[in-house]
């Protein structure tokens, strides 16, 4: 099967309106994370689910502007609609107690989202000359895509490297294992690999993985400062 840069997913609105969601574009993730930070500073359920349709309206700018609004998205979504949204958009996780609309946990998961250096990843991408300014990168690519640009620009370098030192008689990969900053980078979002026995014990899961697993709210964007 061929590999996903990102998850998506097809919502319905209370009155049957249906809206695809994929993660938000760069520009609209700022304030949406902006506002998402506040769930940790709520201190009831009732603030928190606030915080999250305050997200969810955030969201709606990119996807279903006329209800990008706290009242209208209020009115449109029922609770596991929102978390749907929230899921896909925001690259967040939430707990199967979560989803089941009964209590939100899991909130805050170390590094945020305020820790990490977009403008050190995007100048890097715009390095490419794909984009006129980073306005314009920033709304033409979400996280995953941001990150699957750099991915592959690092093996692109990589390979011209060991080409070029190939052509000397130099062998970069002899006694000495790839640890260039672009796989540091995967590792500190990410996690490092796991072996096959680490990768079926569910308490060795980190970052990525373990959002995937449901570990929580905030372990959907496990970003370290670089």
């Amino acid at each position: 099967m061929a590999n996903k840069v990102y998850e998506s997913s097809t919502i319905e609105l209370i009155d049957g309106t249906q809206i695809y969601i994929t993660p938000l574009k760069i520009f609209y993730l700022r304030d949406f994370m902006s506002k998402f930070s506040e769930i940790e500073k709520a201190s009831t359920e009732d603030e928190k689910i606030d915080v999250l349709i305050e997200c969810v309206a955030f969201a709606m700018n990119q996807f279903r502007p006329e209800i990008a609004s706290p009242e209208l998205v209020a009115d449109s979504m029922d609770i596991k609609t929102m978390y749907k949204v929230v899921e896909i958009a925001g690259g967040i996780s939430f707990s199967e107690k979560a989803e089941s609309g009964s209590k939100l946990v899991g909130e805050g998961s170390g590094s945020s989202w305020e820790d990490l250096d977009l403008v050190k990843l995007e100048s890097k991408a715009f390095l490419l000359g794909i984009w006129k300014d980073f306005y314009e990168l920033e709304t033409s690519i979400s996280m995953p895509e941001l990150i699957a640009i750099l991915e592959s620009k690092s093996e692109s370098d990589y390979a011209d490297k060991k080409f070029l030192a190939a052509i000397q008689g130099v062998d970069l990969e002899k006694d000495q294992s790839r640890q260039d900053e672009w796989t540091r980078l995967k590792e500190k979002v990410f996690g490092p690999k796991k072996t096959e026995e680490q990768e079926n014990d569910v308490t060795s899961l980190t970052g990525k993985k373990a959002a995937d697993a449901g570990f929580g709210i905030g372990m959907g964007l496990s970003y370290e400062k670089l």
